[in-house]
């Protein structure tokens, strides 16, 4: 309730302990024009939550024998760059440690989202850099390794990812509320995603979902999930060695599709959890499982700032009895009325408050997000301000140098643009926008 009141949550959550469903409600609206009530057979798009079936689909064609674990891509893909592909692996696909650069990042998602695109010319247009890194030897959340897999089931099986989803998990399951979006398909009970645009609440940015495809291209209900939830306990879908191998963690404890990670819930217990968040425009997703205790905690939230992962481990934390805190009022709001008082007296005032822990939060997403809003909106000069006081809450961030970065370039100040992406690749060198715009910077 507290979520719902400070503005943060809409959506609809389910929990389940032993085989029955101990909590499900639905909070705001599916639809703010119509008045629409969310419910526990609401549609909402799942986001990256997608990622764990392309991974049991996978697993499922490595069970029958046509698909490798550890062969190349370029033994399933012949129009990928070969030298990349003779080096990834179906593992490193799964696990995110293909080293292929995120498709995803601000300027794609900025300039690319409104046309449809097949899976072959995504691959060849989005994802023909350069590897980040040896696969294997690192760890990077890649989208693209995850389109690239529904590529390669594709190429397998001869059909449709979308076909192979439903024939294979949504059929079985009778999963009726979910499937692969399609914009021009109009469903009912379908929540429409929502964003906080300089503090009103609008209808997010479109985004055609052939875009995510099978990184993030799925729609499902609280209650259908439930269903998937409970199929992993059987061997319905996956034997139970094949389902071992899925959920065992490489690097940074990310598995096939899951995060599989290790919680204390007492001093002398521990438990491992499968979880997994997503993000897409106007939708905040979370699933959380704890298979000992034979526990499901599923947040779908159709608000951008949903925070359904804090949420999904509130929840947690209120069954095991382990201390929480209540949500607390974001600071960004002070810094969105900002008009009438001046944007410099706003941070002033937002630094003040920032400092009671308790009852204030400062996300730096948010922040980012109200930048690039001034910046889109002319306010070039208020933008930079709002960088830098991101900046100073979270030093350690790439991503805000590479956001002030951007901000000064705007506003032609090439010294502090260049000063501020180089700070961004001390943090990391990896950041393919920041070598870039740099490149670009400098060569001029």
């Amino acid at each position: 309730g507290k979520y719902t009141e400070n503005g943060i949550f809409n959506g609809s959550i389910l929990v389940a302990e032993n085989e029955s469903i101990i909590f499900e409600k639905g909070y705001g609206f599916a639809d703010r024009e119509q008045k629409t009530p969310n419910n526990p057979e609401t549609k909402f798009r799942i986001a990256s939550i997608t990622k764990q079936f392309t991974a049991m689909l996978i697993m499922q064609l490595v069970e029958k024998g046509k698909i490798k674990l550890d062969a190349k891509l370029s033994d399933y893909i012949t129009y990928y760059r070969k030298d990349n592909a003779d080096k990834i692996t179906i593992h490193n696909l799964l696990t995110h440690t293909s080293g292929v650069p995120n498709y995803t990042n601000n300027e794609f998602m900025e300039n690319h989202l409104s046309k449809s695109i097949t899976p072959k010319d995504l691959i060849i247009t989005f994802g023909n850099g350069d590897l980040e890194f040896e696969p294997g030897s690192e760890y990077n959340y890649s989208n693209t390794g995850y389109v690239m897999l529904g590529a390669v089931i594709e190429e397998v099986t001869g059909k449709k990812y979308e076909t192979v989803l439903q024939e294979q998990i949504l059929t079985p399951l009778g999963m009726t509320n979910s499937g692969y979006e399609h914009n021009d398909i109009k469903m009912t009970n379908q929540a429409i995603g929502y964003d906080n645009a300089l503090g009103e609440i609008v209808v997010s940015k479109y985004i055609d979902m052939t875009i995510p495809y099978s990184a993030g291209s799925m729609y499902s209900t609280v209650q259908d999930l439930y269903k998937w939830d409970r199929a992993l306990y059987t061997d319905k879908l996956l034997s139970a060695e094949m389902k071992e191998k899925m959920f065992t963690p490489f690097l940074k404890n990310y598995a096939y599709g899951w995060n599989v990670v290790r919680a204390k819930v007492s001093p002398t217990d521990e438990k491992i959890i499968h979880t997994h968040s997503g993000g897409i425009n106007g939708f905040s997703t979370n699933i959380m499982r704890v298979e000992s205790d034979n526990l499901a905690i599923i947040v779908l939230s159709n608000y951008a700032n949903g925070q359904s992962q804090k949420i999904a481990s509130d929840v947690s934390k209120i069954l095991y009895g382990i201390p929480y805190k209540l949500p607390a009022k974001s600071v960004t709001g002070v810094l969105i009325t900002s008009g009438s008082k001046g944007i410099k007296e706003a941070i002033a005032e937002a630094k003040e408050l920032a400092k009671n822990k308790d009852e204030y939060a400062v996300n730096e997403g948010e922040i980012n997000n109200l930048g690039y809003q001034l910046l889109q909106s002319g306010k070039t000069d208020d933008a930079i301000e709002i960088f830098k006081f991101n900046v100073e809450m979270f030093p350690e961030s790439a991503n805000v140098f590479d956001s002030l970065g951007e901000a000064y370039l705007t506003k032609g100040d090439k010294a502090n643009a260049i000063l501020n992406y180089k700070k961004s690749l001390e943090i990391d060198p990896k950041s393919t926008s920041g070598i870039e715009a740099l490149k670009k910077l400098e060569g001029k």
